[in-house]
Formats: structure tokens, sequence, C-alpha cells
């Protein structure tokens, strides 16, 4: 039997609901919460399959992994924290887990959505503060329809397509950007370009690569409407952080609902945190219990067909 090591499971278990029954059945498996750098080159010894959780994995590590490594999995969809070419040069293969949080992060997606159209984070926050003035005098926020808004896709993939079919249904105009069109009813495709100055709403969903990183930058910004957001659920790096900052200092943009930052963990002075015109949220748009149950189930399916010869879903092949 294979032995597999998990190297950081609090990053999907941090409440010690998941059932990891699926992994047990195809190999002897050992778990541990976390892991720094010093103590996985100790917990990878005799191990034949390495699973992490946005763990980095750089070149200098993997070139001490022992042969006796074979495969690396990373649960969850982006693999960027994974050095691929340090891994082929020692012939170890390695796979991610895509779709396992399709639902969720769309979910996320719009909810962001909804919330900024009605200004819900604001007026909570109002409340806290003791301020009742939406109730005793007029209304001192902003509340708008979604319908019939334009809402700008970047990357079209399974996730920006269940935001897509989400939108068409609360009755909003669709614009997308993806390196290539695909066949979705209802929907224009156009240049990033254009999207950014039509949209109301621009929602990522793209990779990260080294083409996309800091793909929203400052002359990107000053492209979009001054009463737009922009969401981002994919990864922090494809928005240039500093010019967002700008942008929302300066009114370029109305606001934005960000579940990853460029950097993670935050830096608690970020200004991101005191501005009212952002919503954050702790990289939680995969993190729904179904969806960190459906992780280690496919993570499973990975390890098994593996074992049998049959590796699925390389992405060093």
């Amino acid at each position: 039997m294979k032995n597999t090591v998990f190297l950081n499971l609090k990053k999907i278990n941090f409440d010690g609901k998941i059932n990891f029954s699926k992994l047990n059945k195809f190999t002897k498996v050992k778990l541990y919460d976390r892991s720094d750098k010093y103590e996985i080159l100790e917990r990878v010894k005799e191990q034949n399959i390495v699973v992490t959780k946005e763990l980095p994995l750089s070149s200098d590590l993997i070139d001490k992994f022992p042969s006796s490594v074979e495969l690396i999995c990373e649960a969850g969809t982006g693999y960027n924290n994974i050095d691929i070419k340090a891994a082929r040069k020692k012939n170890i293969l390695v796979c991610n887990v895509p779709g396992y949080s399709t639902d969720a992060v769309a979910q996320l997606a719009i909810t962001f959505m909804l919330n900024l159209c009605s200004s819900l984070i604001l007026q909570q926050t109002m409340l806290r503060k003791g301020d009742f003035s939406n109730f005793t005098d007029d209304l001192h926020v902003p509340h708008a329809e979604i319908k019939g808004k334009t809402l700008g896709i970047i990357g079209a993939g399974a996730i920006g397509q269940r935001v897509i079919k989400t939108a068409l249904a609360l009755g909003m105009k669709i614009l997308v950007y993806n390196r290539s069109i695909k066949p979705i009813s209802n929907v224009k495709f156009v240049s990033l370009d254009e999207l950014l100055s039509k949209s109301d709403f621009v929602s990522i969903h793209c990779p990260l690569t080294k083409d996309t990183k800091h793909l929203i930058n400052r002359d990107k910004f000053n492209l979009m409407k001054s009463t737009s957001f922009i969401i981002n659920t994919a990864r922090g790096a494809i928005i240039d952080e500093k010019n967002l900052i700008e942008a929302l200092q300066n009114g370029t943009i109305a606001g934005a609902a960000l579940d990853v930052q460029e950097k993670e963990p935050f830096d608690i002075d970020n200004p991101l945190f005191s501005m009212k015109n952002v919503i954050l949220t702790p990289h939680i748009g995969c993190k729904c219990i179904e969806a960190r149950q459906r992780l280690v189930d496919l993570l499973g399916n990975n390890i098994e067909a593996f074992i049998n010869k049959s590796p699925i879903n390389l992405v060093n092949s």
C-alpha cells in the first residue's frame, strides 16, 4: 500500500468535521495540521504521495524530497504554490482538484454583488456605530436593483460560467473576457478594455499566471466607471493591490469585494480593512463544508487513479 502524508490538514479541516475515509480506503495516511519548511522534509520521508493545500513548495524543498515521493496532490484548483519545473525534474507528478468549489465560489461572487447593490455591509456598520439615520431619516446609502446591470466576467471557466448562469437568471447583461470564445448563450465576448469600461460589476474568475499577475492595474482601473465595483474570488495578485487602494481612495471606482488578497494572511494595517466601500472575507469561497468534503473525496479519486497507474488531473504530465 502506498504511503500518503497530508502536510497542512488544518487548512481544510479547521472545524474537525471532514470525513477522510475515502483517503484511508486507498492508502496509509499521516495527517498533520501544519508543517513548516523544516518539518516538511522530515515528514515526507518514506512517503509516496504528498498532499498540500496552498502550501509553498519551492524548488529548494522539492529538490530535497526523497526518491520515494512519486506524486504531489494540491488539495485545490490553483497550484501556483508548487514549483512545477522542480517536480518534473525529480520525476514527481503533480495533480490538482478542479471543480470541487465551483458552486461555493460562484455563490460567494453573487452574494457580494447583491450586498453591494443594497449597501448591506455599510448599513450594518452604521448600526454598530450607533448611527440609526437610515431608520430615523432618509436612506443615506446607495440602493439599486441588480436587474439590468452589466456584469463583466474575466475568465469563463467552470466558476465563471456558473456565475454567468445565475446572473442571467437575475436579469443581468453579461460581458466576458476570456482567452478563447466559448459557446455560451446570451453573453457577449469582448476585449478586456471594453469589458472594464462598460461593466457595473467586474468579477474575476481566471487563474493566476505570469500573464494574469496584476492584470488589473492603474491603467485598467482608469477605464472603469466611477459607479462600478470589482469582485475577486480567484487569486489576490491578479489585482495590483496598491493600485486598487488608490482607485478606491480616489473614487475611481465605487467599491470592491475581495475574498482573496495579494498577501495572505493579510497585514492588519492594510488600508483595505478600514475602507467603507470594501467587503473583505478571509478566502472563504472554498470553505463551505460541502466543498471541503467534496475536495477530500476527489483527492481520494486522484490517489486511487494514481495507484491504478492511470493518474488524473495532472498539471505536469
